[in-house]
């Protein structure tokens, strides 16, 4: 049982699988940092020094001067600054993979198909590749 596990866990695409999976990670948080500490704080300048990360709807009735503070009196919140966030963060990382996908398949050409028909020299009409005479003016072909 442990070979056959070793030979599972040693194909390629496990090991890719894997890999991509903790770069991803990686990457995520990156994409997460970025969102957090250079994106969304000029949005929020902009729009008049607002703090996304700090947006909630207190539901039990009470005003709370922090989300923090909400929190620490164990008040029910919903956090959308924190969801929007969140969205931001997943577009960023999806167009990341788009234009990823996009560049590795213009990496990878793939192969022109193989003509399955010529002209002939005569009448300049497709005619198949084994084609010894042509069916539109019925020349020989060499």
């Amino acid at each position: 049982m442990f070979k056959e596990f070793k030979e599972f866990a040693m194909r390629g695409n496990v090991l890719d699988l894997a890999i991509g999976l903790i770069i991803g990670g990686a990457f995520g948080k990156i994409i997460t940092s970025f969102v957090n500490d250079l994106l969304m704080p000029p949005i929020g300048l902009l729009l008049g020094k607002v703090d996304f990360s700090s947006l909630y709807i207190s539901l039990s009735g009470q005003v709370y001067p922090s989300l923090k503070a909400a929190k620490e009196a164990g008040a029910a919140t919903i956090n959308y600054g924190l969801f929007l966030n969140t969205v931001l963060d997943f577009i960023i990382v999806a167009f990341a993979v788009f234009l990823l996908v996009r560049q590795v398949n213009r990496w990878t050409a793939k192969p022109a198909a193989a003509p399955t028909t010529k002209d002939c020299p005569y009448c300049y009409s497709a005619i198949a590749l084994k084609a010894t005479r042509c069916p539109h003016c019925t020349s020989e072909i060499k």
